[in-house]
């Protein structure tokens, strides 16, 4: 049902939560409580003064009761509504479910976003249990340190008689094991502590580095106007390691000639008509692949092109900047997916790659891929270049003619054929786990 049919709807849903009888709104409005109701049932057009008088007498601006409920709530039911497969949702009925119990439809979409993160941070933790290695340690030496406790106690509680050098012995190294224990619970306390600030993650530089441009939303209005990068570096990274300052000098001088070869005004006239394309970028202002790639991903929210995500990997396959989408995390700790397009440009140097992809295992949607691999800095006389690729991330739209989804994992330590993350899951994923390639 159209929007502006449900005006009546909204009428009624307004005059419920107001406490007002349906006579009383009709004869403070000037008309029969029969015409009303059947306003109220959407079988009569309502404008004019007739609406803005209901609209005066309920208390809201007109445009509530015309426009209804917001079209961000109507794509997040949407979106909530395409998470689960098989399910028997009349989206073409979701407008009016919006109308009609606004409460309920924004209770559904926040019950939606609040299962996505608590998704994603199950994700997270699990990621980090399986590859951090400083958390893996210390976990490690607490449960050792328990076991050793155990052990002696179990000992001392045995009902023969133990002689007594030797109770002094087990009591001893009780009390030694107590107090290790404690001190590795208090170390791992501050490490999870120090997890909590931003700017020191993971206590590599690389990370300082992301934590900056996480904080920034990963756009910089200031470079953006020319401002120059490494005063602003100075300004970012004064609490930063020595190493993070020199990465995010790097980064930031990079940001800056990327914004001076691709001015923001005529890039987002660009993106507003082609959406995120770095092709189409590529043709408007002969740009190469990976800077198109890098200007989309450092977007302001606002841009007309919807969410962009980026990854960028060296040569060796390990990454050095990561931007996530929702629908596709990318890990902190560990490696990742051999199958991501990030990882098989590096073969296809200067070949841009486009896949429709989604993480095996994810009730999240598919995601546009495009992936390149370019000479790291300026080409020297008799040295082979040093590739690096990039990839980036747009949620998908619609199949195009002949193209599959493809099925990743979400983070791999090796990918053996037989046992590929996507290739395990056929209970959740059917007859999709095939189109793995």
């Amino acid at each position: 049902m159209p929007r502006d049919t449900l005006t009546g709807s909204r009428i009624r849903e307004r005059r419920t939560i107001l406490g007002l009888k349906q006579a009383d709104l009709a004869r403070q409005a000037g008309i029969s409580a029969s015409y009303l109701n059947l306003i109220e049932h959407n079988r009569r057009r309502i404008g004019g003064k007739l609406l803005l008088d209901l609209a005066e007498i309920l208390k809201v601006e007109p445009s509530i009761l015309t426009e209804g409920a917001e079209a961000a709530l109507i794509a997040a039911l949407r979106e909530a509504a395409g998470t689960l497969r098989g399910n028997a949702a009349e989206l073409d009925r979701v407008d009016e479910f919006a109308g009609r119990f606004p409460g309920w439809a924004r209770l559904l979409a926040e019950a939606h976003a609040r299962v996505e993160t608590l998704e994603r941070s199950v994700e997270t933790l699990s990621d980090r249990l399986a590859h951090d290695p400083q958390l893996a340690g210390a976990l490690h030496e607490m449960l050792s340190t328990v076991t050793a406790i155990r052990s002696a106690a179990t000992i001392l509680n045995e009902p023969e008689a133990i002689d007594p050098d030797w109770q002094r012995r087990f009591h001893r190294n009780i009390h030694e094991d107590s107090a290790r224990l404690a001190e590795s619970s208090r170390s791992l306390v501050s490490y999870l502590e120090a997890e909590g600030k931003a700017a020191r993650e993971s206590g590599t530089p690389q990370e300082e580095v992301t934590a900056v441009f996480e904080a920034a939303g990963y756009h910089f209005p200031s470079l953006e106007k020319g401002q120059d990068p490494e005063t602003l570096a100075e300004e970012l990274g004064a609490e930063l390691s020595g190493n993070a300052r020199i990465l995010l000098r790097q980064a930031l001088s990079t940001y800056a000639e990327d914004a001076l070869a691709l001015p923001l005004k005529p890039l987002l006239a660009a993106v507003s008509q082609d959406g995120a394309d770095p092709l189409a970028l590529l043709q408007r202002f002969g740009c190469d692949p990976a800077r198109a790639m890098r200007r989309l991903a450092a977007l302001p929210a606002e841009a007309a092109c919807g969410p962009v995500g980026l990854a960028i990997c060296d040569a060796s396959g390990a990454l050095t900047f990561r931007k996530p989408l929702p629908d596709f995390p990318i890990p902190r700790f560990g490696a990742d997916c051999p199958l991501w397009p990030l990882f098989p440009a590096l073969s296809r140097p200067m070949a841009v790659l486009s896949r429709r992809v989604r993480l095996a295992g994810r009730q999240g949607g598919a995601v546009r891929a495009w992936a390149v691999a370019q000479p790291a800095g300026l080409p020297q006389a008799n040295r082979d270049p040093i590739f690096e690729a990039h990839m980036m991330i747009t949620p998908a739209g619609p199949e195009r003619g002949g193209e599959e989804t493809e099925l990743v994992g979400a983070t791999c330590r090796i990918c053996p054929r037989a046992h590929c993350p996507a290739r395990r899951e056929p209970s959740l994923l059917g007859d999709a786990a095939e189109q793995v390639p």
